[in-house]
């Protein structure tokens, strides 16, 4: 069995699809690869075939790679609750929540679940490659570290580091790496990639060189910028502001600050006739808008809250007045309600209760139990959905007993319709991923429909990566330097 780590000189570097790129190279080229992120940060999320969740970044690996979702791709899974707190997931299920500080306390024995899920995927596969997070050069957080150089070492895996070009300082990034790790964890590293180049390739021979000169590392490519990257499903809320199409139908999102599973939107975006608009704080509702679209939260009244503040509550009920559309996924359902209650303290403080946006008359309680699976089933016009649901709560009323949304091919209704069919309040994640359902959204609202086929386009964007990896990285000695 063969393995790579890949780090990065920073977050945001490109980690996440540089592993889902080389997945898919090696991929075709026969290896059984299987992706795998000791330790994630994010609260866009993936339902596994085993019944758990994982980051989002693995999902898309996993799909690179052409193999199911394992909970053992990203055995633990930080999902922030607060700016100082996370929910954390282990191995695909929550097992509790920890603030900052405690949560190195943690380590050692999630260590052990960490090297124990790499375990499993190493004797399943040719290929194991591994993404690290954040930063290698944090070596304030390298006591008890299960993410980067602390995991290699422990698993004695062999490490890339990545610099990005494109927010400039790459060189002092790559070799200020070399400069503040340890002699032991500095000879985990067998190269270094510079990552979105733009220009003439040959203006940064030079500075390769410098590079290798420095830190000792080989250079094993200067991969240039992709543009259609930014099109594939994102987990960090960095490309949840990507710029989108133009078009005649406007579809609002107001940006809270806990939102989560945010690639809900991804397939909207490449509508012609669609123009996704992410409100910011500050800015009122669009007045033109023909759907404002509540998405998932991970910390619903929290976020409700934040809406109030912001004045949204008031341009919702003026647009509902005006006849426009409302769309609430997962979290955003609840906060469509009239009421959602805490008892247990699922999301901070038990027993906190707070009046809902009152557009549908359903009410939710929070419950420790937390609903993943996939789902299908159809809409209650007859056109099928596929999606899946990820949620903790339970929401019923009367919106619900008269008109669920949906019915799941389990048996069970799935969320609520207002009588006059102008708000929807719905658990079903991914559900503009679906042509069938996308389509039929489209011309709820009077947008053009379009022949186009999300998966698809998801697919060739992969594969069209691959190649550009391949003509850039020396993927043959990547396959060497994972024999370890």
């Amino acid at each position: 069995m063969r393995t790579l780590m890949v780090q990065g000189t920073g977050s945001n570097v490109g980690k996440s699809l540089l592993v889902a790129g080389l997945c898919r190279v090696f991929a075709r080229k026969g290896l059984r690869v299987r992706p795998f992120k000791p330790q994630n940060m994010s609260n866009n999320a993936a339902v596994t075939a085993d019944g758990g969740e994982i980051g989002r970044a693995q999902a898309l690996q996993a799909r690179a790679a052409g193999v199911a979702l394992s909970v053992h791709m990203n055995p633990v899974l930080l999902k922030p609750q607060s700016e100082i707190g996370s929910q954390v997931v282990v191995q695909g299920r929550v097992v509790g929540t920890a603030k900052a500080r405690e949560y190195q306390a943690w380590k050692p024995r999630l260590m052990e679940a960490v090297l124990d899920s790499f375990g499993r995927l190493s004797t399943e596969a040719d290929l194991v490659l591994v993404e690290g997070a954040g930063s290698a050069s944090e070596v304030n957080l390298r006591a008890g570290d299960i993410a980067n150089m602390g995991f290699a070492r422990a698993a004695n895996v062999p490490v890339v580091l990545v610099g990005d070009i494109d927010r400039g300082g790459v060189i002092a990034s790559l070799v200020g790496t070399k400069a503040v790790l340890d002699e032991a964890d500095a000879a985990m590293i067998r190269g270094f990639i510079v990552n979105r180049f733009r220009g003439d390739p040959a203006l940064f021979d030079s500075g390769m060189q410098f590079v290798a000169e420095r830190t000792g590392w080989p250079a094993l490519g200067l991969v240039p910028h992709f543009a259609d990257a930014a099109r594939l499903p994102a987990e960090d809320g960095l490309g949840l502001r990507r710029e989108g199409r133009k078009g005649s139908v406007v579809i609002a999102v107001p940006v809270t600050p806990w939102i989560s599973n945010f690639d809900d939107l991804d397939p909207l975006r490449e509508e012609p006739g669609v123009e996704v608009v992410l409100v910011e704080p500050g800015q009122a509702l669009p007045a033109d808008a023909a759907l404002v679209l509540l998405p998932g939260s991970k910390t619903t009244i929290d976020d409700l809250l934040f809406i109030r503040r912001q004045g949204w509550d008031i341009d919702l009920k003026a647009h509902v007045r005006r006849g426009g559309r409302v769309l609430g996924l997962c979290g955003g359902y609840q906060m469509l309600g009239t009421r959602i209650d805490d008892p247990a303290g699922i999301e901070g403080e038990a027993g906190r209760s707070i009046e809902g946006l009152a557009l549908l008359d359903v009410a939710t309680t929070l419950t420790a139990k937390k609903r993943l699976e996939a789902v299908t089933g159809t809409t209650v016009d007859g056109v099928p959905l596929s999606g899946y649901e990820m949620h903790i709560g339970e929401t019923s009323g009367p919106d619900a007993l008269r008109q669920p949304f949906a019915r799941l091919s389990n048996g069970q209704a799935d969320g609520a319709v207002s009588a006059d069919g102008c708000v929807v309040g719905t658990y079903v994640h991914g559900l503009f991923a679906d042509d069938l359902q996308r389509a039929r959204w489209l011309r709820l609202l009077g947008a053009e429909t379009s022949d186009l086929a999300y998966e698809t386009l998801v697919d060739d964007i992969l594969d069209r990566f691959a190649d550009h990896l391949e003509a850039h990285l020396d993927c043959e000695r990547l396959l060497a330097i994972s024999a370890r």
